[in-house]
């Protein structure tokens, strides 16, 4: 009897399911927090007990690993108010924890209740709730003592109000929760990261006592720092400095044009000749572990400061080209910025994107560094001799690998416009859709480090091309030339002494177009040049779909908003919204193409090491034979069936930009 044909699910109105309250985050835990220990959640807590402080409010903040592998975190601060929401009928203390985007630091005018925090989405907490199999929350307020406890997210006993016992003047917050370990790769806390974390909320907050007890152990660590950030550098230091630690302070006050009152950043430098560098900065007291654009302004900070210094005293030799990592590669630093509205790269906010941080950071830290370095001539000469030596040190090598080169090298593309620097570790190399947007990138690029190849239409489907019919094809016989490597398989062992460019990024429109463009390049890298990718060396740009042109709010000049797609331009017109500027006093335009940018706007958003979002091509959770699977389906032509189901299965998973 043959077996009846399969009939495709229907997809109806009712194929679509709203999730609500905590839902999102117990569906994919990823995208709300590091899901390999319960550190972040955690320590999204931890962050709450640190903001109150941050604001004037607390002095104490202590963390207990209890015996039944809970955690506590109890603060001094103000408590969180348990009366009800006007607005939504529940009270406050539950909103917290249940609803996503709810809490009290989106009012960052005057009169909110932070001006300066971590908490920016309202998501934190309520992350940690939902993972947890049981959490209790605690707080003293006017008085009265609250108490609330939650069940994988969900009230599982009632607010209970009760008043203070006599003589009890507490204040503050006690948060205890199980993480429920089916969430994460390991239950166990990292006790290093935690001793860390904890550590480095005391450096940054002098003055305020953090305690962490370990029931299980019976040892308890406390720190209180007076000294701030020096102190805590030298500690880490695994090296003596070259010269004496350069730290200072700079935060904008009412009448700064730029900036609102109170931002700033806090800094300690040091500069060794050995040992591995100590490298930390926090916005707002959250470690920001992938640095950000407050560490770049740091960094332009220090290296014209260093390049002003040196010209003054004409102390470059001739023929040696300065560039900001001889300054950086020795530096080690502790830096702590405050941040009005600082937007992070995902919800767990171990990056800033603000592009105004660069400013922000680096306004202060060039003039400071300027004054101390002529006021201490002779640092100020053993600081630029260690910059020289390591850029006579860069130069050398990159003249190394033009020797192996010889001089049978093939010759370039005439199209290519090349960069000035031989450093092949620095150099940079965009391949570009279109004549039009090459022309823009030419402008708009940085001449010494930064090379354009613009690409005539669309690249060739490489999948199933065979190695030596390649050069067949003159866009890929360019892209090869230039980068300098043959093609090649994964299993060959191809010789990248001659790569020319540290960094190949894929540069196209942020539109359906590009998107195919990426694929067919990402295509041919995969497969026919598959060990630049293994090193780390290919990468996508994203140049944004929108631009926003903002008036004034506030304190804040007019300025120009990118977005990178639609999810980006929704939280920007709700940020401007929040900020009080009135529906449609603002304009949106969409960049049909890299083309209709103009050669500063390409700089300000896609070639800006500082500003600009470059995601590093890797194989992920795949090993190379998986993702050669995938890649078959997609791109084979005898694939048509195998494609449709994919198409079939997952199609409610892409977004299509129409």
């Amino acid at each position: 009897m043959a077996t009846p044909p399969k009939t495709a699910p229907a997809y109806s109105e009712a194929s679509i399911r709203v999730l609500k309250g905590l839902e999102p985050v117990k569906q994919r835990p990823g995208m709300y927090t590091r899901t390999d220990n319960p550190l972040h959640i955690i320590q999204e807590v931890l962050d709450n007990a640190a903001d109150e402080a941050l604001a004037g409010h607390g002095k104490k903040i202590k963390v207990t690993l209890h015996a039944d592998g809970s955690v506590s975190v109890e603060d001094d601060g103000r408590g969180i108010p348990f009366g009800l929401h006007p607005e939504e009928g529940a009270p406050v203390i539950e909103l917290v924890y249940t609803r996503l985007h709810a809490g009290g630091k989106f009012d960052k005018g005057a009169g909110g209740a932070y001006s300066f925090s971590g908490g920016l989405h309202g998501v934190g907490v309520s992350v940690t709730n939902a993972l947890s199999k049981k959490m209790e929350v605690l707080t003293h307020r006017e008085g009265q003592v609250a108490r609330l406890v939650f069940a994988a997210g969900d009230v599982a006993e009632p607010l209970q109000l009760r008043p203070q016992a006599a003589g009890d003047r507490r204040q503050g917050t006690t948060v205890r929760a199980w993480p429920d370990a089916k969430y994460f790769e390991s239950a166990a806390l990292p006790m290093h990261e935690l001793v860390h974390l904890l550590r480095s909320k005391a450096v940054l907050m002098p003055g305020v006592t953090v305690t962490l007890v370990n029931e299980k152990s019976g040892d308890q660590q406390q720190w209180l720092y007076k000294g701030g950030l020096r102190d805590y550098l030298m500690q880490t230091l695994s090296a003596d400095p070259v010269i004496p630690l350069f730290e200072g302070a700079g935060h904008a006050d009412r009448n700064a044009d730029n900036f609102a009152e109170g931002e700033g950043a806090e800094w300690c430098v040091a500069f060794t000749e050995e040992g591995q560098p100590v490298r930390e900065s926090y916005v707002n007291l959250i470690p920001t572990s992938a640095g950000g654009t407050h560490d770049s302004g740091l960094r332009d900070g220090l290296f014209n400061a260093v390049k002003s210094f040196i010209e003054l005293h004409s102390l470059l030799p001739k023929g040696v080209k300065l560039l900001p990592e001889d300054v950086f590669a020795r530096a080690s630093y502790v830096l702590s910025a405050k941040v009005l509205d600082p937007q992070f790269q995902g919800q767990i906010k171990e990056r800033l994107n603000s592009r105004d941080a660069v400013r922000l950071v680096s306004s202060f830290v060039r003039p400071a560094l300027e004054l101390w370095l002529n006021q201490h001539v002779d640092y100020g000469r053993k600081l630029a001799e260690l910059a020289i030596k390591a850029a006579q040190t860069r130069q050398r090598a990159g003249q190394k690998v033009e020797k192996r080169k010889g001089s049978g090298v093939a010759v370039l593309p005439g199209k290519l416009t090349d960069c000035e620097s031989k450093d092949t570790g620095h150099n940079e190399l965009f391949l570009v859709e279109g004549d039009s947007a090459g022309g823009s990138a030419k402008m708009g690029r940085d001449k010494e480090c930064q090379a354009i190849l613009p690409l005539r239409g669309k690249v060739l489907n490489t999948w199933e091309v065979e190695r030596d019919r390649l050069f067949a094809n003159t866009e890929i016989h360019d892209i090869s030339v230039a980068i300098g490597v043959d093609p090649h398989g994964p299993d060959d062992t191809p010789d990248l002494s001659g790569l020319r460019y540290g960094k190949v990024c894929i540069l196209s429109d942020a539109d359906v177009d590009g998107s195919h463009i990426q694929v067919l390049l990402l295509t041919l890298f995969f497969r026919h040049f598959p060990k630049l990718i293994e090193a780390g060396h290919v990468y996508v740009a994203r140049p944004p779909l929108f631009r926003v042109d903002a008036p004034a709010r506030g304190k804040k000049p007019a300025a120009k908003l990118y977005a990178l797609d639609d999810g980006e331009l929704t939280a920007i017109l709700d940020k401007l919204r929040k900020d009080g500027v009135p529906e449609g006093k603002w304009s949106i335009s969409r960049f049909k193409g890299l083309g209709e940018m103009s050669a500063e706007q390409l700089w300000e958003t896609t070639l800006n090491p500082d500003t600009r979002r470059l995601l590093q091509v890797r194989l992920g959770r795949f090993d190379f034979g998986g993702t050669q699977g995938e890649i078959t389906k997609l791109m084979g032509k005898g694939e048509a069936a195998a494609r449709r189901e994919l198409m079939e299965l997952r199609a409610d998973d892409v977004e299509v930009d129409v």
